[in-house]
């Protein structure tokens, strides 16, 4: 009896997914490099002009230095990926298992290989699709506080200041205006 010889298109097909999966797995555990900036970091994508050095000026009696006070120097709308449940990974990698078990003929070596290789690149489409779903709009706002060091805060909603503006970092890391 002659045995059945796996077509190259499938075994092209197998690689490439499970290629897609060890990247798709690399980016999840934060081993690929990603364009996002950290909450904490400096506003990267900005060119940030050196700070001039203030005259000295006679000391001035004044009241107590707000030291959350600062100024606005930069409003940007993002998108930002939601939190997924899970339901998109397992949904997906099934979808994937299953097609993976059809394409691969369910017999053998390659046919379990596909149908793993399936599974994990659908749990993966599936998660990512899930993300994307639930995506949402949040604004970064930088402010140089009064001691020249720069805070980036993220809000839910549009912020009512501009670009100029004078406000303080009140509770949560809530804007408003200074007293």
């Amino acid at each position: 009896m002659e045995q059945a010889k796996t077509h190259p298109i499938l075994i092209a097909a197998g690689v490439a997914v499970l290629v897609f999966c060890a990247l798709g797995a690399a980016a999840l555990m934060g081993v690929l490099p990603t364009a996002g900036s950290k909450a904490g970091d400096p506003a990267a994508p900005q060119a940030q002009a050196p700070a001039a050095k203030p005259a000295k000026q006679p000391a001035k009696v004044a009241a107590a230095p707000c030291a959350n006070c600062g100024v606005i120097e930069a409003i940007r709308a993002v998108e930002v990926k939601g939190k997924t449940s899970g339901v998109g990974a397992v949904a997906g990698g099934v979808a994937g298992g299953v097609l993976g078990h059809e394409i691969g003929g369910g017999r053998g070596v390659g046919g379990a290989v596909l149908t793993v290789g399936g599974a994990a690149g659908g749990a993966f489409a599936g998660d990512a699709i899930e993300g994307h779903m639930k995506k949402r709009t949040v604004w970064r706002v930088t402010v140089r506080l009064e001691d020249g060091s720069v805070r980036t805060l993220q809000q839910g909603a549009q912020p009512p200041f501009a670009v100029g503006d004078r406000v303080r970092i009140g509770e949560g890391n809530r804007l408003e205006r200074p007293a």
